[in-house]
């Protein structure tokens, strides 16, 4: 969610013309040639600005359950939290008027967003989704050794430029001044391939506090066409396939797989088994079916096109 958040913002502005732009004029490509997609995202406009307050409730806590859980998360946001988001949206633009009937008894107005979000993210993220999460999961990799090798000192310092720790207090490269006291709580770093150039938070202090900062990354485009090349060269074409298919927002069915990637269903399951011993790919059994995923390990193979050449830091400062 945090990444269709962020992307939403990039597509709004002619931000990172590098790192985006390509993305952008394929989102906008696909949007045009989807008009029910385009019709999906006109409500979101209305409530992430480009820059800015964006609601809460859109963002909800970060579980790692995927899209669906997520988008019920929206479904069951208490009318209490709409109000409070949404009164402080008025401060600062034109909340539309539908927006109001949202949360209310016998109406559909939250599920009808959540089926915008749904929409919106297969859209603009799912085609790109393996590598969005291989930079996620390079940075994860990074922040993780530093963890272990140097404990949690070396993690802090490692945000730098984005943040500076200064103990007992992490200065954060903010939009505007704030302070947020923890009082006993976790802070939770997320990694995010569409944030931009600044970290970015919750703004309710009540809520559970999340850092949302930038990942080191190449354009979509550079990174889809290397990393595709390379993956092609070490497993083969058709393994290859089968990994991104996989490497999906959700998990999927062989059935599904085989659909996908355009192979037998016995051609699946032997591909998937040796990718399963090689531990790019995890399937586990939910009632009568099998679901397989990209591990972190094959996510991080997708993006690097199998061993080359890893995207270097993102220069901090400018716009």
């Amino acid at each position: 969610m945090w990444e269709l958040i962020c992307g939403i913002c990039r597509l709004e502005t002619a931000q990172g013309p590098l790192e985006f732009g390509p993305w952008r004029r394929s989102a906008r490509a696909r949007l045009l040639a989807d008009p029910v997609a385009g019709r999906a995202l006109r409500p979101l406009r209305e409530l992430v600005p480009a820059s800015g307050y964006i609601p809460d409730f859109l963002t909800p806590p970060v579980t790692g359950d995927g899209l669906s859980a997520s988008l019920e998360r929206v479904r069951g946001t208490p009318r209490t939290r709409l109000d409070r988001d949404l009164s402080r949206l008025a401060e600062s633009r034109r909340v539309p008027n539908w927006a109001g009937t949202l949360g209310r008894p016998g109406g559909d107005g939250l599920k009808a967003l959540s089926e915008a979000l749904g929409r919106s993210f297969r859209a603009l993220m799912e085609p790109h989704w393996p590598h969005i999460r291989g930079a996620v999961a390079n940075d994860v990799g990074m922040r993780t050794r530093a963890l272990l090798d140097g404990g949690t000192q070396a993690l802090l310092d490692g945000l730098r430029p984005l943040a500076r720790w200064r103990a007992p207090v992490l200065e954060v490269d903010y939009p505007v001044r704030r302070d947020l006291h923890l009082e006993g709580r976790g802070l939770l770093l997320v990694p995010s391939y569409f944030c931009w150039r600044r970290p970015t938070a919750l703004a309710d202090p009540g809520l559970d506090p999340v850092l949302v900062y930038p990942v080191a990354k190449p354009p979509l485009d550079i990174a889809v066409r290397s990393a595709e090349d390379g993956l092609e060269r070490l497993l083969g074409r058709t393994r290859a396939t089968v990994l991104t298919a996989v490497a999906g927002p959700s998990a999927r069915t062989s059935s599904e797989v085989a659909r996908a990637v355009g192979i037998s269903l016995p051609s699946v399951s032997y591909q998937i088994g040796v990718l399963r011993d090689g531990g790019l790919v995890a399937s586990h059994r939910d009632g009568k079916y099998v679901l397989h995923t990209a591990t972190s390990l094959g996510q991080r193979l997708i993006i690097s096109g199998g061993g080359g050449t890893r995207p270097g830091p993102e220069a901090p400062g400018g716009p």
